[in-house]
């Protein structure tokens, strides 16, 4: 049996690990790098919160330890991000899970799918209606097993650069028009949601 509890803020720099571990395996490197730093702050900060605060992104974390002072074995990990209402959607509240990471050391055992279904537990708790992640290849068949199906063909763009030299007007799409789309979705290729009635 898979012991499976929240993660805290004292977990930061290991949940920080796994997700870099995650990297490599996609990847094939991750560069050490003030990301890491940052992201500790962040897990530090948002694991610290007051729940429901409503200043504050809601972040769950649950993780599988390696045993007495030995690290997290793994880790799944997700943000609530707080969107308008839908017909479908009376909250307006989605999930993403964003890092599911077993370290090399205790693959094989479960935890990936013990601390995801966690973490799918704490979202319908939160009010959440849809949860959406990007699998990889590896991990999909997992996914799929759970419940996760397509559902639809996700835009991305890159805007880092527009705060110094924002594109032309006749370049852009005025908003609210049939061509605009959300913010906030990536450029990876596989988008599973949970499948939800309407």
């Amino acid at each position: 049996m898979h012991t499976v509890r929240s993660a805290g803020p004292a977990d930061a720099s290991e949940l920080m690990r796994l997700r870099r571990l995650m990297f490599e395996a996609m990847n094939g490197h991750a560069e050490h790098g003030r990301w890491e730093r940052t992201g500790i702050e962040l897990i530090r900060s948002m694991l610290a919160a007051a729940p429901g605060e409503p200043s504050t992104p809601r972040l769950g974390a649950f993780v599988v330890d390696a045993g007495p002072g030995a690290g997290l074995a793994a880790c799944a990990v997700g943000t609530v991000e707080q969107r308008l209402p839908a017909p479908s959607h009376p909250t307006g509240r989605f999930g993403f899970v964003f890092n599911v990471c077993t370290d090399p050391a205790h693959r094989g055992r479960g935890y990936a799918r013990a601390t995801t279904e966690a973490l799918l537990c704490w979202f319908a708790e939160q009010g959440v209606t849809r949860v959406d992640l990007h699998a990889t290849a590896e991990a999909e068949g997992m996914y799929r097993v759970m419940g996760f199906a397509e559902h639809s063909t996700a835009l991305s763009l890159d805007v880092s650069g527009w705060a110094a030299q924002p594109p032309s007007p006749s370049s852009t799409t005025a908003p609210g028009s049939a061509a605009s789309a959300s913010p906030g979705t990536s450029s990876l290729p596989r988008r599973l949601p949970l499948p939800t009635t309407t």
